[in-house]
């Protein structure tokens, strides 16, 4: 049982709440049974009142409730590929990069690909929002010159609905950071712009992590009815 603050494993746990302590070690944090239930095989896992106690294991936490297990777990990463995939440029919240590899798990065949200025997929926001899907589907790292298949830009005012596009594979889905969307140099030299059409008196914008999920629902249901 561990008993001290100064534990290895603790400190270990708490160097990895950082991005620079994440890419150091190439490990990362799980916190909480439904994650640790999903995840590969552990570098350790710790367990309070049974491996650590509670109070301890809660002051690493990065839950604010504390946890009743953590497990850590070596980073792993995806190659490019598959009939349907989501490329992420500059998607700076790490909730919803977790969201997106979530999204990709439920619609896609490949890997959401990371990449410049995108947030750690790894970091304890991103994990959790992934709810498990990071450990099925590891994200892959390229840039956009190196994206397998067609790429489809989805960007605001494209003018040709996301319908549109004819469904086949494979696809690239390229979106772009919450605020700014998809640099135009990359949509402008990606091989389709298409956007997905609003109400007239709906938001001006998806979310992000929303729009990833309804352009990959919509492209996968296409796909399997062409098939």
């Amino acid at each position: 049982m561990i008993t001290s603050i100064h534990n290895d494993k603790l400190k270990l746990i708490r160097r990895l709440r950082d991005r620079r302590g994440r890419e150091r070690e190439g490990l990362f944090v799980a916190e909480g049974e439904d994650l640790v239930a999903v995840g590969w095989e552990p570098e350790f896992v710790l367990v309070a009142g049974e491996d650590v106690e509670p109070e301890l294991l809660d002051f690493v936490s990065t839950l604010g409730s504390g946890t009743r297990v953590v497990g850590v777990y070596r980073q792993r990463w995806s190659e490019p590929g598959g009939d349907l995939s989501v490329y992420l440029h500059g998607v700076g919240d790490p909730g919803n990069v977790g969201a997106v590899i979530r999204s990709a798990h439920a619609f896609c065949d490949g890997p959401v690909v990371l990449g410049p200025d995108c947030a750690d997929p790894f970091s304890p926001k991103a994990v959790r929002a992934s709810m498990g899907s990071l450990f099925a589907r590891p994200p892959a790292r390229a840039g956009f010159e190196e994206l397998p298949g067609t790429t489809v830009a989805l960007a605001r005012g494209a003018g040709t609905p996301l319908a549109d596009v004819e469904p086949r594979p494979p696809l690239m889905l390229c979106l772009g950071s919450e605020r700014e969307g998809l640099p135009e140099e990359l949509a402008a030299a990606a091989a389709l712009r298409a956007e997905i059409p609003l109400r007239p008196d709906g938001p001006e914008s998806l979310n992000v992590a929303m729009a990833a999920a309804v352009a990959a629902y919509d492209l996968s249901r296409r796909m399997a009815d062409h098939a």
